[in-house]
């Protein structure tokens, strides 16, 4: 059977983007229905010092609303390599729980995947999306690209009958 839709749902986080000219603030996604989130960040090599650092945001709705820092990012799995060729291994990297993300020592010259994992349950009372940010980090290229995906799901069903990921019962757009 189909894992999506079943074992989890696909969201964008940010559409690919050039981290030399622009940062990125991530699109929200509704943390409704779901035992949690997994962010997967993609980044191309970049120059020595540019390491990414995301950041975690909640928000009490999908548009406007209150958004505040979440600090959830204690874990972070990641795959780094000069050129990722699906040799790599997982490696954990924690830190102590916070809204931006350690650096990882000389990651900023290594194609890399991180995944970052937060629960629902992390929300605080009233909060009900979240989002992933990153700030531009220099003048030398390092293209980079974001995933949401929505693990645990509450509610199983046909890929084409699932809800959008913003707004919980709203119809598919």
């Amino acid at each position: 059977m189909l894992g999506l839709a079943k074992d989890y749902d696909i969201g964008l986080a940010f559409a690919p983007v050039d981290l030399a000219t622009a940062g990125f603030t991530g699109k929200r996604i509704s943390m409704h229905d779901c035992a949690g989130v997994d962010i997967v960040l993609v980044y191309g090599a970049g120059t020595d010092g540019d390491d990414p650092v995301p950041s975690l945001q909640q928000h009490t709705a999908y548009t406007g609303g209150t958004s505040a820092d979440l600090a959830e990012i204690s874990t972070i799995y990641r795959k780094a390599e000069t050129t990722l060729d699906n040799d790599e291994i997982w490696a954990e990297t924690t830190q102590t729980a916070a809204a931006i993300m350690t650096a990882v020592a000389d990651d900023a010259q290594k194609q890399k995947i991180y995944v970052i994992h937060v629960p629902s349950a992390a929300l605080a009372d009233g909060y009900t999306h979240i989002s992933v940010n990153q700030a531009d980090l220099s003048n030398n290229a390092q293209l980079a690209a974001g995933l949401y995906l929505k693990v645990g799901l509450q509610v199983q069903r046909k890929p084409s009958n699932m809800p959008n990921l913003l707004r919980p019962g709203a119809a598919n757009a």
